[in-house]
């Protein structure tokens, strides 16, 4: 069995999300290759290294650093067939899920997606999907001979003594169709830490009172070094930016640690968090359903907790 991993970048450096797929594909086979794309120096593409690759195909091809997903999924296969590879891992994320598809159609493979431990092969290829929104899992089975594996966040841990892996430059077979479309330009979430990669998220709702009391949230977020997040209500209400919303229709988070200020804890929500490792509540009604879900839970006003909360980080940070 042979395993191909596609690894994303962000400014120069390889995703954190990527560097666990590389592991979790170290996991099925002991000689990975890996694919990035766009500009990366030697020692951050290395980091894939470290976390378990053995080579790394790189395309540095200025084409294709704007994310194109077709050209991505057409170079991918190309990359595949020449390593003989019969099972592709990548990280689900906004990039990753629809690249997936598109790859699984050129190789016609198996697609399984939210994957969240390694597979079992003792009777053929079966791997453990979380489904429902993390409320439930499904064991799939993968009949095709060549497989796409998408990996859930947080589902593997990254790898740090794999070694120093092999970096070959790759050109692909440009397909006519692949540029047809061209991407002019991105806007990007601002901040100190992105919503998608952070490894804690705090997040406010509307016990906050209004948007002129968020100062306690950043405070909190930047003695964390977190990434801020916001309710359904809040962003409809213009309290925070859209980006910031989480749940079911909007961002879905998966970090370390999620705490919640003043966020009553509606299904909707729910199912945009619950993926997270810990989740901390703090809210008054202690009849809030939140509470349910979480790990640990502070009853009381937000505005005398949480305060009190970030002077004591700061407290043992100094």
């Amino acid at each position: 069995m042979s395993v191909l991993v596609f690894i994303e970048i962000s400014e120069g450096t390889v995703k954190k999300t990527s560097l666990e797929a590389v592991s979790y594909a170290s996991g099925i086979d002991s000689a990975v290759t890996a694919i990035a794309f766009g500009q990366a120096d030697e020692a951050a593409l290395q980091s894939a290294g470290a976390a378990g690759a053995t080579k790394i195909l790189h395309v540095s091809d200025a084409k294709y650093n704007e994310g194109n997903i077709q050209a991505y999924a057409s170079a991918i296969a190309k990359a595949a067939a020449n390593e003989s590879a019969d099972t592709v891992v990548l990280a689900n994320s906004s990039l990753g899920d629809p690249v997936a598809a598109r790859l699984a159609i050129k190789m016609n493979a198996s697609l399984a997606s939210q994957v969240v431990e390694l597979p079992d092969t003792s009777n053929g290829f079966t791997v453990k999907r979380s489904i429902y929104t993390g409320k439930a899992f499904a064991h799939v089975d993968l009949t095709e001979g060549k497989r796409v594996i998408g990996i859930k966040k947080n589902a593997a841990s990254i790898k740090e003594d794999g070694g120093t892996a092999t970096i070959e430059a790759f050109t692909p077979d440009d397909q006519a169709g692949d540029f047809k479309v061209k991407i002019l330009s991105q806007e990007k979430a601002t901040g100190d830490v992105l919503l998608p990669e952070a490894e804690i998220v705090v997040s406010g709702g509307r016990g906050l009172k209004g948007p002129e009391n968020w100062g306690m949230i950043e405070d909190l977020a930047k003695t964390l070094g977190a990434a801020t997040a916001c309710s359904k209500p809040v962003s409809d209400m213009d309290w925070r930016p859209h980006h910031e919303h989480v749940g079911q229709t909007g961002i879905k988070v998966a970090p370390s640690l999620y705490i919640a200020v003043g966020i009553s804890g509606a299904i909707q929500h729910l199912a945009g968090v619950n993926a997270s490792k810990v989740i901390v509540v703090i809210n008054k009604d202690e009849e809030a359903p939140f509470f349910k879900a979480a790990d640990y839970g502070i009853v009381g006003d937000a505005f005398e907790v949480v305060p009190k909360l970030t002077e004591a980080l700061k407290a043992i940070n100094s």
